[in-house]
């Protein structure tokens, strides 16, 4: 007689061999969905080059908005890289959002859509309210967020199905598993089963995995690799396409006009042949310091390019790029210094810039009487404000086209800039020139007034010593003491240096080129072996002293005399 033996019933089923994917996958998945969505956001910005980039417009707000503290900080460790810094990081927390959204999402679809709509809200709304932003600019990044979704929710999907349940993987002895819906005579094999006295158990189940684990792996990878291909294509398009090829033909082709008055090459008694590599007289436009507020260098088309001359004045006034081709052209020597410049840093340049002299152009448009202030503003919305009469007493201000014998490099404002010597370059030095416009003092304040900088900014007499540079070591004996010193529109008249405890000694200085760039010094010294201690101080053509005192930049430019320590063995 045999033992009857229950079993479950014939229709149960066991847990279902799909499960949620796991926290690689989600990671991965997260990291390619918004790679994807802000490539296709890149290539529709490119297509349309009116429309503002997810990233850059996100970028732009970062700039603007940033604490000043934040912002300095950068400056000071990053120098002329600080947007470069910028990107990264940007791109890194992003990447971080994305990998936790994508985990997220795989035990709730809903949070990866709202995370992943969030994102792209951020670029919209950054975009839109941006200092040229428009409610179009938003398109990209509405894209962006729909395709990085799209993508999301496919790739989760594709993960389903690659982890079976292990307990449904191995049916027990003597079981059947069968799923629903089999052929008829599998009941056949079954029935045969019992009457040889095997006892069997039925396991039914809704469906079998349409696909296997390691097929679905495959469908996953598979599609992994594809979106990061066309992340890869759109991303490199969009950026092509955003690069203006024919703006930078059109640069590269251009004809300089010469001079009314051609400057003569600037004699060899203007340099110290000690600082010939670490300070040339002239700053190559390549080692040209930048600092601006433009995430990414504007790319204009000099044939659709105008300046405009508005506001209180009798006669508006337009120019092409051809117009200020044809104009009597001036070539001077201006160092721009940027009021960031630490005491001792390098946030300075010298060159020799050809434009169109300011004051003529605004004779032309009739500036009204009661007209304080000028105001330039760049393609992208940045603006600076100076006294008129800065532009009207005799210095140099100009419209510069060309910088040490080229047109303007893109970096630093083709196709047209202002320069006014004397005045720091956040008050003065607008890029990417597009409208001069005449108000009051009291009417408008530029870009970093309310920014916590000063609304009046002239150029603070300094000096710098170059070399030797600060803790390098040098042999004993005879050595040189070097560096640079400005006092723009007054022009330097004495630089003293300080060794240790010693009484202060006049340094030799080098040719003065004009009193609109800095002038070169140098100091012959018996270097003993051990630690020194080097001061610099200058005294321009006034008289007055160089300020001993040390302040930060912040409201109006720093203050305080350059000291090193000098190593010598």
């Amino acid at each position: 007689m045999s033992t009857r033996q229950t079993s479950p019933s014939p229709y149960r089923s066991p847990a279902s061999p799909v499960s949620r994917p796991g926290v690689l996958q989600g990671a991965l998945a997260g990291l390619l969905a918004a790679a994807t969505g802000l490539a296709a956001g890149e290539l529709l910005s490119g297509l349309n080059r009116k429309l503002t980039s997810p990233v850059i417009g996100v970028g732009n707000r970062a700039v603007d908005l940033v604490p000043q503290p934040l912002k300095r900080f950068a400056i000071r460790q990053f120098g002329t890289h600080d947007k470069q810094a910028l990107l990264i990081g940007m791109f890194v927390a992003i990447a971080i959002f994305a990998i936790v959204v994508g985990i997220l999402a795989t035990r709730r679809k809903l949070i990866g859509i709202i995370g992943l709509t969030a994102f792209g809200a951020l670029g919209a709304l950054a975009a839109v309210t941006g200092r040229t932003g428009s409610f179009s600019d938003a398109l990209p990044s509405i894209l962006a967020a729909v395709v990085a979704i799209v993508m999301l929710m496919g790739l989760l999907g594709a993960a389903r199905g690659t982890h079976p349940n292990p307990a449904a993987a191995s049916p027990g002895p003597g079981s059947v598993t069968t799923p629903r819906n089999a052929p008829d005579d599998m009941l056949g094999r079954i029935m045969a089963k019992i009457q040889d006295g095997e006892p069997a158990r039925v396991t039914a189940t809704a469906s079998a995995p349409a696909v296997s684990p390691a097929v679905s792996r495959r469908g996953f990878l598979a599609l992994s690799g594809a979106a990061a291909v066309a992340a890869a294509g759109m991303g490199t398009a969009g950026r092509l396409l955003q690069r203006s090829t024919g703006s930078i033909k059109a640069r590269a082709s251009l004809v300089l006009p010469k001079a009314r008055k051609p400057l003569a090459a600037a004699p060899a008694g203007v340099s110290v042949t000690e600082l010939n590599v670490a300070t040339p007289f002239f700053t190559p436009n390549n080692k040209f310091y930048r600092i601006d507020t433009a995430l990414e260098v504007p790319k204009i088309d000099v044939d659709t390019w105008e300046l405009k001359i508005k506001g209180m004045v009798g006669q508006e006034r337009t120019y092409t790029y051809e117009d200020l081709l044809s104009r009597n052209l001036v070539e001077r020597d201006i160092t721009l210094t940027c009021v960031s410049n630490e005491v001792g840093g390098i946030l300075m340049g010298n060159a020799r810039w050809l434009g169109v002299p300011l004051k003529e152009l605004l004779d032309e448009a009739e500036v009204k009487n009661g007209a304080t202030q000028i105001v330039g503003r760049s393609v992208d919305g940045w603006t600076s404000g100076f006294p008129t009469k800065l532009a009207m007493d005799g210095r140099d201000a100009m419209v510069a086209i060309a910088m040490n014998g080229e047109p303007l490099p893109f970096a630093h404002g083709f196709p047209a800039r202002l320069i006014i010597p004397g005045i720091y370059g956040y008050v003065s030095a607008t890029k990417w020139l597009t409208e001069i416009e005449l108000t009051t003092l009291e009417d408008f304040d530029a870009y970093w007034v309310p920014r916590g900088y000063a609304k009046e900014a002239p150029i603070k007499l300094a000096s710098r010593i170059d070399v030797p540079r600060g803790l390098s070591t040098i042999p004993a004996g005879k050595a040189a003491v070097a560096g640079v010193a400005w006092a723009q529109t007054v022009g330097i008249a004495k630089v003293e240096v300080k060794i240790d405890d010693a009484e202060w000694k006049e340094a030799v200085l080098a040719d003065e080129q004009s009193v609109d760039t800095w002038r070169q010094w140098h100091l012959e010294w018996d270097a003993t072996t051990g630690s020194h201690s080097i001061s610099v101080r200058a005294t321009d053509k006034n008289g007055k002293l160089q300020q001993e005192d040390r302040k930060a930049p912040l409201p109006n430019g720093a203050t305080g005399w350059h000291q090193i320590i000098s190593l010598v063995s």
